[in-house]
């Protein structure tokens, strides 16, 4: 996959809107310019902000502050020949945001669940977080909504859930794809976030395509159209 980066901006505490549009640049002339939306859910503590901080600048600390509300950063990448810009939601894990689900969640692309490979009790929400997320942003489809598991932090010791535990979890959850990350030593991060990308436009492309079909038209007797839904006489 090539890969080319663009950092177009931080956003703190806005909920976030979609909008695409088609932009004409140089050799992209033909290709059509997504916007994918991609949330980031987990408890607090676990390493969202530090994953997507990773991933969208190549750089670790030790220092962010809790999430207050949600942030998103933006990274263009070109996935399956086609220039991407991926949305990424970090929303705060603590249980008293999780009414500002409706605000956020709506018209994801992908959710990515994170849990911390030291904490068990992480990993005990994920069913709570997966539940919310469908509750919230009602997707169409959500038996196939593309979810992503990561199990951060593997660069510490004294380890609480095992490879084999998470994988037969995402398993158990139409065969979620399951990556082992360290945000501090980006192991695996750039790997996961390219498999957000392309599931997220999968499910996009499905969207487009969902919605591109016309109503029903009908053809009276003498050749004429008419859509299904009520037409004036007048």
């Amino acid at each position: 996959m090539r890969v080319r980066v663009r950092v177009t901006g931080v956003v703190t505490g806005t909920p976030g809107g979609k909008e695409r549009r088609t932009e004409v640049t140089g050799s992209m002339a033909s290709r059509k310019k997504v916007l994918l939306k991609v949330i980031i859910l987990g408890d607090s503590g676990v390493g969202k902000t530090s994953l997507m901080n990773q991933y969208v600048n190549k750089k670790f600390s030790n220092q962010y502050k809790a999430t207050i509300g949600a942030d998103f950063l933006t990274k263009e990448v070109m996935v399956e020949d086609r220039l991407v810009t991926l949305q990424i939601w970090d929303t705060a894990g603590q249980e008293r945001f999780q009414s500002l689900g409706v605000a956020f969640y709506r018209g994801a692309d992908c959710c990515v669940l994170v849990f911390d490979v030291t904490a068990s009790t992480t990993f005990k929400t994920l069913d709570s977080w997966r539940d919310e997320f469908l509750i919230q942003a009602s997707p169409r489809d959500p038996d196939n909504f593309p979810f992503l598991v990561l199990g951060n932090k593997i660069d510490l010791e004294n380890r609480q859930v095992t490879t084999k535990r998470a994988q037969a979890w995402c398993q158990s959850k139409n065969n979620m794809p399951y990556f082992e990350t360290s945000a501090k030593e980006a192991t695996n991060v750039e790997q996961a976030f390219q498999t957000i990308a392309r599931n997220a436009l999968k499910q996009e492309t499905e969207v487009e395509l969902y919605n591109e079909f016309p109503d029903q038209i009908k053809l009276d007797r003498n050749g004429s159209s008419s859509s299904s839904a009520q037409s004036c006489s007048c």
